[in-house]
């Protein structure tokens, strides 16, 4: 076994078996995520030099590392992978791998085309948010009620 995917929030380990596994929806995938936010094939892990690494194969809902969206990156663990919107942290040993020192992590400047417009915007985190109440005055006339909204 060369790791694991470890769901956030709880349920099953998902053992890491091979050195290159496809994510996805589709039974020929190597990891099956029964999923409809998930596409067929979502997601590419591999390993190189003892460090996996995640490949997004063009899914339609993206795939994240720590929360940035990703097309191509180096995983390390404990890393929180999210594929479509189920996370899971990654758990390995890069020694024992193959790594023969650790990686230094350097720091890229962020690619403004990893996120979503919506999530640029700050709306993405909104829709959860209650809508504020619009305030109304209403009154009867000729005994039906009319309204009138106030935008302030």
């Amino acid at each position: 076994m060369y790791g694991e995917l470890l769901p956030v929030g709880g349920g099953d380990p998902i053992p890491l078996l091979k050195t290159t596994l496809v994510i996805g929806r589709r039974e020929s995938a190597d990891i099956v995520l029964r999923f409809p936010n998930v596409s067929g094939s979502h997601c590419e892990l591999c390993v190189v030099e003892g460090y996996w690494f995640i490949k997004d194969l063009g899914s339609s809902n993206g795939t994240k590392v720590n929360g940035s969206r990703i097309s191509e990156q180096r995983v390390a663990p404990g890393d929180k992978i999210a594929i479509a919107k189920h996370v899971f942290e990654i758990a390995y040993e890069p020694l024992k791998l193959g790594a023969t020192s650790m990686m230094i992590e350097t720091v890229q400047p962020a690619d403004p085309f990893s996120r979503s417009l919506l999530d640029v915007a700050g709306l993405e985190t909104k829709r959860s948010e209650p809508k504020a109440k619009q305030v109304t005055d209403s009154k009867k006339i000729d005994g039906q009620s009319v309204s009138r909204k106030n935008h302030r």
